[in-house]
């Protein structure tokens, strides 16, 4: 390919990549959660399948269809003081290669006195030479309450697929009252499929979860430790939070564990989509 037809592929692609920006505020009002705020932008919507009541159910669809290398996404979310937010998603979001740049994406949650926030996406599914970068940051206030859980599943393996190649990088961050009281960075990179395979890492498996409580303790970590999982869970507690650790054989395995850990917390029913 001559130089002037790579570059007009790559203006071709370029043009082609899906944004999307959504900011949603919730406010309580006489012991109802309303949206006070909603923002879309390209190709992320959010839909509120329920009547408004105690807790509001936020759903998010990604028209685009899926993400690839070189999208863009941006997510402002936050429950205004003694509001109550379960936020999903319609399915599963999935990863597709990419030919160079990263899918990037980046949340912003906020969590007011008194108010509960519930983060439940259905799995992100991530295909063989996927590229994702994803932040996601939290700032609570003294008194609020999160539950925070994301899966990571690579390849579909019911379909034969592996994730050979590809990147995840991951990084978390969560302030209390402004103070930094969780930090996590995780990057999977280069061989995934034998990474994955070492016994330190997955021994073999290819789903991948973490549920992050807060304010959580010891009642939620026993709770947790007395159920039966099809793959490994743990569980463990300091400085006010919770954190589950999940790796399964698969997606359906991982989503059978993560159903039983959130049902263990006590922390709310699950959205509906989960269960369809």
């Amino acid at each position: 390919m001559s130089p002037a037809s790579a570059a007009s592929a790559e203006t071709v692609f370029a043009a082609n990549r899906a944004e999307g920006r959504l900011a949603l505020t919730v406010a309580a009002n006489a012991g109802t959660t309303r949206r006070s705020r909603v923002a879309e932008q390209g190709s992320l919507r959010v839909r509120f399948p329920r009547p408004a009541g105690r807790e509001l159910e936020a759903v998010l669809v990604n028209t685009a269809g899926g993400m690839a290398g070189g999208d863009r996404f941006a997510l402002d979310i936050a429950a205004g003081a003694g509001a109550r937010l379960v936020v999903g998603t319609a399915a599963a979001e999935k990863v597709y290669r990419s030919n160079g740049e990263p899918t990037d994406v980046s949340v912003r949650l906020g969590v007011g006195a008194g108010a509960t926030l519930r983060w439940l996406p259905q799995e992100t599914i991530l295909f063989d030479r996927a590229r994702l970068n994803r932040r996601i940051d939290v700032d609570m206030e003294e008194g609020a309450s999160l539950v925070l859980a994301e899966a990571v599943v690579f390849g579909r393996s019911a379909m034969g697929e592996r994730v050979e190649q590809g990147e995840l990088l991951d990084r978390w961050r969560l302030r209390l009252g402004g103070r930094l009281i969780f930090a996590e960075s995780v990057r999977l990179a280069g061989a995934i499929a034998r990474n994955l395979a070492e016994p330190a890492a997955a021994a073999g498996g290819c789903a991948i979860a973490t549920v992050l409580l807060a304010p959580g303790g010891e009642p939620q970590v026993a709770a947790v430790r007395a159920q039966d999982f099809s793959g490994e869970v743990g569980i463990s507690t300091w400085n006010g939070i919770g954190v589950a650790r999940l790796v399964a054989r698969d997606g359906a395995a991982l989503r059978h564990d993560l159903v039983r850990v959130l049902a263990a917390l006590d922390c709310g029913p699950l959205p509906k989509l989960w269960l369809n």
